[in-house]
């Protein structure tokens, strides 16, 4: 019985390595069960067995790629900031923070991003990611008194968006934080005065 089991779940992570590598590849809307359970070297009904929806197979899929992308999550964000000092260091640490989680992740929540309005667990799984985003930027101002129409602009300019427009942006690294963190400040210097 053990050895089944083990079989069994050996099967379950092989279509779930394929439906990722898939996914990366092609996107998840266009990914057909077909084409996993080849990727995966099993039949079409096994994938089904295992993963009856394709919401099954987005939330198993989800649990690996949450662990390689690490986002921020609400728990979690007051340590990022236990050595800043200042504002300045604490929107430092913001920039610095989510271009790290931005990078790993990427090419993942461009793909989810396309397809979010069609598959309700990518809408949940974006969610999440945006709601430890949001967690974050609130920790970084947690010091301000700030109102929640400045939170929503800090929020905004930190977004996924916005940081893929930045990619396009011929700096070096260093520069680059150095050029998010001033916008950030003057934003967030015109949002106090609305």
């Amino acid at each position: 019985m053990q050895k089944r089991a083990e079989a069994r779940d050996q099967v379950r992570e092989r279509i779930v390595e394929a439906t990722m590598r898939l996914h990366d590849e092609k996107g998840v809307v266009p990914t057909t069960f077909a084409e996993i359970a080849e990727r995966a070297g099993v039949g079409p009904a096994t994938v089904s067995r295992h993963f009856p929806t394709l919401g099954d197979l987005v939330r198993a899929c989800g649990a690996h790629v949450w662990l390689e992308m690490r986002p921020p999550t609400p728990d979690a964000v007051a340590s990022v900031f236990a050595e800043a000092k200042t504002g300045r260091d604490r929107l430092v640490r913001l920039v610095e923070e989510l271009d790290a989680f931005y990078a790993r992740g990427a090419h993942r929540l461009a793909l989810a991003a396309r397809d979010r309005d069609l598959v309700p667990e990518l809408d949940g799984f974006l969610t999440a990611v945006e709601a430890g985003v949001e967690a974050l930027v609130r920790e970084a101002l947690a010091h301000t008194e700030d109102g929640e129409h400045v939170i929503q602009v800090a929020v905004a300019f930190t977004s996924f968006q916005v940081w893929t427009q930045f990619t396009r942006v011929d700096l070096a690294p260093a520069e680059l934080t150095r050029l998010k963190v001033k916008i950030l400040e003057y934003a967030l210097k015109a949002a106090r005065q609305v």
